[in-house]
């Protein structure tokens, strides 16, 4: 039962993520936005699965309501007719290009100093059999969560980092896509 709903979870989300970016049914804006909904809500009953509720919670709280929300209402306010009119400006390009990969340098230096140099194999091996953990003490609980995201061994900084790029690129996207050109 619970390898086919993580295949009906896993599924829904893979279509409904490319139904965000590639919608060949329609090119509103809206509808993508409703199909990331669709996305998010997929994400949360894998964390169900998972066992981690909270995550789930947060999921569903935070990003398919309020973040959604606040898309949409960008969405609305933007003259989309007008921002389909702008041709691709080459300066744009390149400081784009040059964006992307000053935060590719920062990514880098963040893991390098995180943790240090990548062990080998067999190292990771040793070291986790090494270690004395009792799962049983954390296991749904806020600080597990915590320690789990930012631990030096097994951690998620990459990841939480890169989520918090990503939602600093939406706004200035949605500032410059929001701003009026002189005339």
């Amino acid at each position: 039962m619970e390898g086919t709903l993580f295949n009906i979870f896993a599924g829904l989300t893979l279509l409904s993520a490319l139904m965000v970016a590639a919608n060949p049914f329609s090119r509103n804006p809206v509808t993508s936005a409703m199909f990331l909904v669709t996305t998010m809500i997929s994400i949360s009953g894998l964390f169900v699965l998972l066992g981690a509720y909270f995550l789930a919670a947060v999921q569903i709280l935070v990003y398919a309501g309020a973040v959604m929300v606040l898309f949409l209402f960008v969405i609305m306010l933007l003259d989309l007719r007008e921002a389909a009119r702008r041709k691709l400006n080459l300066i744009s390009l390149t400081m784009g290009i040059i964006a992307v990969g000053a935060l590719f340098l920062v990514y880098k230096s963040s893991l390098e100093s995180t943790y240090g140099e990548v062990p080998q194999q067999h190292e990771v091996a040793a070291n986790t059999a090494q270690a004395e953990v009792n799962p049983t003490k954390l296991v749904g609980s806020t600080r597990a969560l915590g320690q789990a995201l930012f631990s030096k061994d097994n951690g998620f900084i990459l990841p939480f980092e890169m989520v918090s790029i990503l939602l600093l690129v939406a706004m200035v996207g949605v500032i410059l896509l929001s701003r009026k050109e002189p005339r």
